[in-house]
C-alpha cells in the first residue's frame, strides 16, 4: 500500500461539502469484494458479500483545485482511477526540484556559478528568426545592451529588448510570402527553439500540453541573443542569405555564432556560405559552432558541417524517453515512441491497415505507407489506420482518422512527433497488430497519451545523428563534441504546428523536437558560458577546453565511436577550468589551407595579407593544433606509422607537472615526447610530439592522451582509421 495523488479537478467552494465527498469516494473504493464460496441451487452465480475499510484522507487540496490524498492499494488505485467524479491517480512519488533535463542532465545546474561578464556575451542565432513575446526572452532584469554591440534592431513586426538586442532578416531574391512575411519574427518555430537552447531566460512552467513538465532555460542564461534569420518557410536557408548574416553578426560584435544549418557537399571550403562565414569569423576573434548536419546517421561520412575552425556538435540521448502505449480490442498492449499528446481517453475506435484503404488512382501497395492522398477517406474516418514506413501519418491526418500507427526499425531511438494520435511501433509488434486486424471481423484500438520514462542508458549518440570522418580533412577528427539533442524541450512559435504539418493546429509555446539542430545550441551556449570567465581566449582555446573536459562516451555502445561524438560530451562547468588548451588561430589555418593545395594567390585574396604557401605549408592536417589525434591509414595496409606535433598553452596553475598517459589497444605503440610537461607561468606554451607505430586489425580503433596534472586532466582522444 502506498500514497496515492487523486485528481478531482475544479475545486469546490465548500471545504465541508468536498471533504464530505472525497470520504464518500474512498470508502466506495475501498469495499472489499468478497466471495461466500457458496453457490445456491436456485441460483447461477456465487453470492457475494461486502467488508468495508475505513480510509483516512492525509492532504485534501481546497483553493485551486480539487483532489485528495490517500494510501490505496494497487487495486483500489486502480478502481479509483475509474470512479466518474475522479479526474486522475498516480504515485505521490518523490521528486527532487529539476529542469526540463538536458542541462541538469549533462552536469550543469541551475545554480552553477556564473561570471559577471555573461551578461556581456552576445550569441548570434543564424536561423529561422525568433519569436520575441516567448517568456525565454523576457528581459527583466537585463541592463541596456554592452557597448560593443553595434547591431541595430529591424522592428517590422518584431521588438527587441535588452535580452534579445538586435534582429535582422535576409531574403536575396526579394520574394516574401504570406506563410513567411518580411520580418525576423518566426514562423517556423526551430529557430526559437535553438535561440532559447542557446541562452533563454528561466522558465518555470514549461512543458509540451503536460509533457515534460519543468523548468526550461538556457545554457547561458545572461547572455544576449542578436537574431539573424537567414531561412524561410517556403524557400530554406540561401548561401546568401547565410553570408551576409556572418557578414553583419560579426561586425555587430557578437561573441558566438550559433548555425544548426547544413549542407555542405563541395571538397572546397570556399563554396560553402558557412566555411567562408565561420573563418571570417575566427580572424575577428569569433567562435562558430555548428550542428553536424544532414541527420543522416549512422552511415560514415555523413557529415554536412566539418569545419577545422568551428565546433561540429553531434547529438545524443538524455535519462528521459517519451513511449506510447497502444491497446487492442483483444486487451494486448504494445509499447511504442512518439510524442503524443492527444488523449483518446481508452476508447477503442475501428483499426484498419492502410494497404487495405487505397484512395482513387492508387492501390494497396502505395496507400500501406499511408501517403497523403492515398486513402480513402470513407474507409478510415473515425479510424486508427496501421501504417508501413515511418512517416509524418499525413495520409491519415487528411483522410480524418483519428490515429495512426505507424512501424519501422529506423531511428526508434528518437520520438517523432504526429498531427494526430499516434505511435510508432517496432516491426514485430506492427505485424502483431496487423495479424490481429485480419483475425477479427470487427477489429479495435487505442493511443494513449505519451509517458515519460528513464532512459538508463543514456548518454548514447542518437541513431541519426551524422558520423565522421571528414570528407575534405578525414585527419582532423570531426565531430569534436556530442551534445543532447533528443527530444528537447524548449520555446516554440505558437503559429507553426508543432508535427510540421499544415491543419495541425495545436498551439504551443514549448515543443519538444531532436535533431543535431538542437545539439548545437547547447554548445554554443556552453561555449558563452566559458568565454564569459576567459573573455580573451581565442575561439580555439574555448573548443580546446570543452573538449579535453568532456565525459568521455563508451566505443562499443556507439556506432562508429569517436566519429560519432568525438571528445565526448560536453560538461561547461569543468571547461571553464581545462587547465591546458590546444590554442591556433589564423595564421595555422592559413598553413593547414595551404597544404590541403590551396593556392597562395587565393588565400592571400581570403586574408588580405601577403602570406605565402612555399613558407607556411602544413605538410599534413595532422599538424594543425587540435586538441584530438587522428590517423588514416590505407584501406589495405594493416601497419601504422604516423606522428603530431603539438603545443599547449598553461591556463591552470602557474607551478605546475603534467605527466603523458596513454591508454591504447593491443597492437598500437603510442609514445609522448616528452612525456613531462613542466611550467612555471601563466600563459606559458609548451611542445611535444606524439608518435603512433603498429598495426590494426578493425576499421576503427580506439585510444587517448590524458595529461595529468593533478588538479587538472586534459584528455584528448585518438583514433586511427582505414580510409575508406
Amino acid at each position: 500500500m502506498q500514497s496515492y495523488i487523486i485528481y478531482t479537478g475544479n475545486s469546490m467552494k465548500d471545504e465541508a461539502s468536498a471533504l464530505t465527498l472525497y470520504s464518500n469516494i474512498l470508502q466506495e473504493v475501498a469495499e472489499r469484494l468478497q466471495c461466500n464460496c457458496i453457490t445456491p441451487s436456485s441460483v447461477s452465480e456465487p453470492i457475494f458479500s461486502f467488508k468495508a475499510e475505513t480510509k483516512s484522507i492525509e492532504y485534501h487540496y481546497k483553493r485551486s483545485f480539487g483532489g485528495f490524498v490517500a494510501k490505496l492499494t494497487e487495486e483500489e488505485a486502480n478502481r479509483m482511477a475509474r470512479h466518474d467524479r475522479v479526474v486522475s491517480v498516480f504515485p505521490n512519488g518523490k521528486k527532487k526540484l529539476h529542469t526540463t533535463r538536458s542541462w541538469d542532465f549533462i552536469g550543469f545546474p541551475l545554480q552553477a556559478e556564473r561570471a559577471a561578464a555573461e551578461s556581456d556575451i552576445i550569441i548570434g542565432v543564424l536561423d529561422s528568426g525568433i519569436w520575441p513575446e516567448s517568456d525565454s526572452f523576457n528581459d527583466k532584469g537585463f541592463g541596456p545592451p554592452p557597448s560593443k554591440w553595434k547591431g541595430t534592431c529591424q522592428t517590422k513586426n518584431f521588438t527587441c529588448n535588452n535580452k534579445v538586442i538586435g534582429a535582422k532578416y535576409y531574403k536575396a531574391d526579394g520574394f516574401f510570402s504570406d506563410d513567411d512575411p518580411k520580418s525576423a519574427r518566426d514562423v517556423d518555430g526551430h529557430g526559437t527553439h535553438t535561440a532559447s537552447t542557446a541562452a533563454g531566460n528561466q522558465v518555470s512552467t514549461a512543458s509540451m500540453l503536460g509533457l515534460a513538465q519543468g523548468t526550461a532555460r538556457g545554457g547561458a542564461i545572461k547572455a544576449r541573443i542578436a537574431v539573424y534569420k537567414v531561412c524561410w518557410y517556403d524557400t530554406g536557408c540561401a548561401d546568401a542569405d547565410v553570408l551576409a548574416a556572418f557578414d553583419d553578426a560579426i561586425a555587430d560584435g557578437v561573441d558566438i555564432i550559433s548555425v544548426s544549418l547544413g549542407g555542405f557537399s563541395d571538397e572546397n571550403y570556399f563554396r560553402d556560405g558557412i566555411a567562408i562565414g565561420a573563418f571570417h569569423a575566427v580572424r575577428n576573434g569569433v567562435l562558430t559552432v555548428t550542428s553536424a548536419g544532414r541527420n543522416n546517421g549512422p552511415r560514415p561520412s555523413s557529415l554536412s558541417n566539418f569545419l577545422p575552425w568551428s565546433i561540429t556538435v553531434a547529438a545524443s540521448t538524455i535519462d528521459r524517453k517519451f513511449v506510447t502505449k497502444v491497446e487492442l480490442g483483444n486487451n494486448n498492449s504494445y509499447e511504442g515512441i512518439s510524442i503524443n499528446t492527444f488523449d483518446l481517453k481508452g476508447k477503442l475506435y475501428p483499426i484498419i491497415y492502410g494497404g487495405d484503404a487505397p484512395n482513387k488512382d492508387y492501390d494497396g501497395s502505395e496507400s500501406r505507407f499511408c501517403f497523403s492522398g492515398s486513402l480513402d477517406k470513407k474507409l478510415v474516418q473515425g479510424k486508427i489506420v496501421l501504417c508501413e514506413s515511418r512517416s509524418k501519418a499525413i495520409g491519415p491526418f487528411d483522410a480524418g482518422a483519428v490515429g495512426a500507427l505507424v512501424q519501422g526499425q529506423n531511428y526508434r531511438d528518437s520520438p517523432s512527433t504526429l498531427p494526430l494520435a499516434g505511435s510508432y511501433l517496432g516491426l514485430q509488434d506492427g505485424a502483431t497488430v496487423y495479424d490481429y486486424i485480419n483475425s477479427t471481423r470487427t477489429p479495435t484500438a487505442t493511443i494513449f497519451k505519451s509517458d515519460e520514462i528513464k532512459d538508463t542508458v543514456a548518454p548514447v549518440v542518437a541513431s541519426f545523428s551524422s558520423r565522421g570522418p571528414s570528407l575534405v580533412t578525414p585527419e582532423i577528427l570531426k565531430p569534436d563534441l556530442v551534445a543532447p539533442g533528443v527530444a528537447i524541450l524548449a520555446s516554440w512559435s505558437p503559429v507553426s504546428p508543432p508535427s510540421d504539418v499544415d491543419g495541425d493546429n495545436r498551439t504551443l509555446n514549448f515543443n519538444i523536437i531532436s535533431g543535431t539542430s538542437m545539439a548545437c545550441p547547447h554548445v554554443s551556449g556552453a561555449a558563452a558560458y566559458v568565454k564569459s570567465f576567459h573573455p580573451t581566449w581565442s575561439p580555439a582555446a574555448i573548443r580546446s577546453a570543452l573538449m579535453t573536459t568532456a565525459k568521455q562516451l563508451i566505443p562499443s555502445e556507439n556506432f562508429q565511436a569517436e566519429f560519432a561524438y568525438g571528445a565526448g560530451q560536453i560538461d561547461p562547468s569543468k571547461a571553464v577550468f581545462p587547465g591546458l588548451v590546444y590554442d591556433a588561430g589564423e595564421i595555422d589555418y592559413v598553413r593547414l589551407l595551404c597544404g590541403q593545395g590551396y593556392s597562395s594567390r587565393t588565400l592571400q585574396l581570403i586574408t588580405g595579407d601577403n602570406s605565402s604557401c612555399s613558407e607556411t605549408k602544413y605538410g599534413s592536417a595532422r599538424d594543425l593544433n587540435y586538441a584530438s589525434f587522428a590517423l588514416s591509414v590505407p584501406p589495405s595496409n594493416s601497419s601504422v606509422s604516423g606522428s603530431f606535433n603539438r603545443t599547449v598553452t598553461n591556463v591552470g596553475s602557474a607551478t605546475s607537472t603534467y605527466k603523458a598517459i596513454v591508454t591504447a589497444p593491443q597492437g598500437l605503440k603510442i609514445e609522448v615526447n616528452p612525456s613531462v610537461l613542466s611550467f612555471t607561468s601563466l600563459n606559458q606554451k609548451q611542445t611535444f610530439v606524439l608518435t603512433i607505430e603498429g598495426t590494426i586489425d578493425e576499421a576503427l580503433q580506439s585510444a587517448s592522451l590524458v595529461w595529468d596534472g593533478g588538479e587538472f586532466h586534459v584528455r584528448s582522444p585518438i583514433v586511427v582509421f582505414r580510409a575508406a
